[in-house]
């Protein structure tokens, strides 16, 4: 543990990438196979599941530390953060302990999930007895659920490379599927990890997914990319990015989060597809899914109706009928067994098209093609994207091979995605951020104008944390400390006095929401300090964003090739 704290305190106290790669390197060159394993599964995105509720942590370590409650809550609405200030208010250890990561995951955190009250205050004491205040913040943070480190997927791939000398896709490919929570990290999988190069890597993994493959956005003109006749174009879906993988016998559907989501599409899984395949396409809700109904609109339905399947572990017969999922194909990455990545893109494309004919199931649809004569006509094509409830379009070079993330070496995808909507809204909440930003209000809640007269009242919508500089972000938190009405634990009514211009991809109406409509990836774009707060938006203005003509797509628009 005292290891992968130290470790953790080091890639949050920097922002420098070389910094932290050493870091890393140092880690796993030193750690033992089987605490390096749930290193790295931390690391790559797992998350740890909560163990000891928010509040039995609260009231313990009051109990602990002999604080009153009162105090304790002043702590925590000045830090801003659970972990940190447990870590702060208790008193030091008596004790030291050498137990690794690994224990501490399986024999000592683990047990504590679902155990009694009286258990889970025996423990912690125990355990705060004899751990350090950097060790006290981690445990707290991975029982509690909240880990989060600033530092990405491929910086700990690129070190994993540098300790095994082996390629850094190969890292990758091996790396997919290892957060997935339902299977514990061991030593024997680390060393597996770190391991030579196999002369046949992929038939070793089972049902384990592909590292996916990333577009860049555009920026500027396509025509900048040249002659069209170069490019692979196809409309951008707003879903779930998924791999649906069929080996030994048995179907996989892999998030590109590298969740696995078999079971909350049984439909895609059920599909008969041949030995030794693995599809890569996007997870949609299809509006008259099955083609049954004639009258029905053929196009994908808004991300909140996905969202609806996901949420749910019990999925009905009702919920699968009024929801049915549908893949929408766009790649193949192996058939029969044989890895295809290095084929172009186009000859892939081919592939793609016999499969998807040979499977004849309207649970598996093959991504049209979008032609055009120039790029200004794919252009006013591309302009029609939200009547067809798309994102914009992909461009892919015809001869590039399917890449490991976010790379141009083997070939280009681009994402040419329209303009985002945007709102002007009023700045009514803050909260502290995490890590380097922990001292600082980052984390802002906005809202949009309702009603008339002196019925009018701000209307929350939208939480929003990205978009501005550290200076920017220095300049607003001056403004919430200066304009601070309440405060609720870590969190701060402002007196509305600050206009943002807010972005978003998409937009839906929800009972969840106290505006009645929730919005997608909300982002700011800019302050408006050239507004007041009174010439906010209001939410009928956010609401008529509602009205994209889905139905365009049955009426009058542009058909596109399927070929």
């Amino acid at each position: 543990m005292r290891e992968f704290a130290c470790l953790y305190a080091e890639l949050d106290e920097t922002t420098a990438t070389n910094r932290k790669l050493e870091a890393l390197r140092n880690y796993f060159a030193s750690a033992a196979p089987e605490n390096a394993a749930w290193a790295v599964y931390f690391l790559a995105g797992g998350k740890p599941r909560q163990a000891v509720p928010s509040k039995l942590m609260r009231q313990y370590s009051i109990e602990y530390a002999g604080l009153d409650d009162w105090l304790f809550d002043e702590c925590y609405s000045s830090v801003g953060d659970m972990a940190e200030t447990i870590a702060h208010i208790l008193p030091p250890p008596t004790r030291e302990s050498d137990i690794g990561l690994a224990v501490w995951m399986e024999e000592r955190i683990g047990p504590l999930r679902g155990a009694d009250p009286g258990t889970i205050r025996a423990a912690l004491f125990q355990y705060w007895d004899e751990l350090t205040w950097r060790e006290r913040f981690l445990f707290a943070k991975l029982i509690g659920g909240g880990f989060r480190v600033g530092v990405s997927k491929l910086l700990v791939t690129r070190a994993l490379a540098a300790i095994a000398a082996v390629d850094a896709k190969l890292i990758a490919q091996r790396l997919m599927g290892w957060t997935d929570g339902r299977v514990r990290p061991t030593g024997a999988g680390f060393l597996q990890l770190i391991a030579p190069q196999s002369d046949d890597e992929h038939r070793l993994r089972g049902g384990q997914p592909y590292p996916f493959f990333l577009a860049h956005q555009l920026q500027g003109e396509p025509a900048n990319l040249g002659d069209m006749g170069g490019w692979q174009v196809e409309w951008k879906y707003d879903g779930i990015r998924a791999q649906l993988v069929r080996r030994g016998g048995q179907s996989y559907l892999w998030s590109r989060g590298e969740d696995l989501i078999s079971e909350r599409f049984p439909e895609l899984t059920a599909l008969q597809l041949p030995e030794g395949t693995v599809i890569d396409g996007e997870v949609l809700i299809w509006q008259g899914g099955s083609g049954t109904d004639a009258g029905a609109v053929d196009a994908p339905a808004p991300f909140a109706d996905l969202q609806k399947r996901i949420g749910r572990k019990t999925l009905s017969a009702k919920l699968l009928a009024e929801l049915p999922a549908v893949l929408v194909a766009y790649d193949l990455l192996e058939l029969d067994g044989v890895d295809t990545r290095a084929l172009p893109q186009h000859e892939r494309r081919a592939l793609l098209e016999t499969l998807v004919t040979g499977v004849a199931r309207p649970q598996l649809r093959i991504s049209p093609l979008v032609t055009a004569d120039t790029w200004e006509d794919l252009g006013k094509l591309r302009g029609e994207s939200r009547a067809r409830g798309v994102e914009g379009m992909m461009l892919k070079a015809r001869d590039a091979q399917y890449g490991v993330g976010r790379t141009k070496d083997v070939g280009t995808w681009w994402k040419w995605k329209i303009d985002p909507y945007a709102i002007d809204a009023v700045l009514i909440y803050a909260q502290a951020g995490s890590g380097r930003r922990a001292s600082l209000y980052t984390d802002y809640t906005f809202a949009v104008w309702d009603g008339d007269g002196d019925e009018r009242k701000l209307v929350p919508f939208a939480k929003a944390y990205s978009g501005l500089t550290d200076a920017e972000i220095a300049q607003v938190d001056n403004a919430i400390r200066k304009t601070t009405v309440e405060k609720f634990g870590p969190v701060r009514s402002v007196k509305p006095t600050m206009v943002f211009e807010i972005g978003f991809e998409g937009i839906a109406l929800s009972t969840r929401h106290k505006a009645g409509i929730a919005v997608r990836f909300p982002r700011i774009l800019r302050r408006r300090d050239d507004k007041t707060v009174d010439q906010a938006d209001t939410l009928d203005t956010l609401k008529g964003l509602l009205e994209a003509p889905v139905e365009g797509i049955q009426e009058g628009l542009p058909e596109v090739s399927a070929a």
